[in-house]
């Protein structure tokens, strides 16, 4: 995927857009470009027979022992990024959206989960990419989970942006710099 985004040096990206907006693909690039080894870790569980097609067909287009293996760990993702982070490594993380909603499925303490995955960071031995769904943009959800889960959403992205050294969004398979943001000119007349 050609970008012409400024390259940033960072150890940690973020990269969120809605729903196939082409976000998991430019995460893919992106942990390609940095390194030869490495790891998708992956929060999806298959619940369903669709979902376990999705899996299967995601570890195929990404050439599953071509320079990739996988991790699943839908709840402990910090303990995992602790464990699997490491100079010459690029974790890719798909997705923090489903990583909340196990987190929400499993009454865990949102709070205090987003806050250790946003500390450990900047503390990590490799780098990592953070994909996650923006998903406050659409119409308000109908339902009180639905409307809470909204609002963390927000919250974690807002947390996860906060914490990398870069951010981009992807709408239509293209990509955007959020951060570092270029500085406005803006002069008294």
């Amino acid at each position: 995927m050609q970008s012409s985004l400024t390259p940033v040096a960072c150890r940690s990206a973020l990269v969120i857009g809605a729903a196939r907006s082409g976000k998991s693909r430019y995460a893919l690039a992106l942990a390609e470009a940095t390194a030869p080894d490495r790891l998708y870790l992956a929060t999806a569980e298959a619940g369903d027979a669709e979902m376990a097609e999705r899996i299967a067909r995601h570890r195929r287009e990404r050439g599953e022992g071509e320079g990739w293996r996988t991790r699943e760990e839908p709840l402990a993702l910090a303990a995992a990024l602790r464990a699997e982070a490491r100079p010459g490594r690029v974790v890719l993380v798909d997705c923090l959206t489903l990583w909340l909603s196990n987190l929400m499925l499993a009454d865990r303490d949102l709070e205090a989960q987003i806050f250790e995955l946003t500390a450990i960071l900047s503390d990590l031995g490799g780098p990592v990419v953070l994909v996650a769904n923006e998903v406050g943009a659409g119409v308000a959800p109908a339902t009180p989970l639905g409307r809470a889960f909204r609002d963390w959403q927000g919250r974690l992205n807002q947390a996860a942006a906060a914490a990398c050294g870069a951010v981009v969004a992807v709408a239509a398979g293209l990509p955007t710099q959020l951060k570092p943001a270029p500085q406005p000119d803006i002069r008294l007349r």
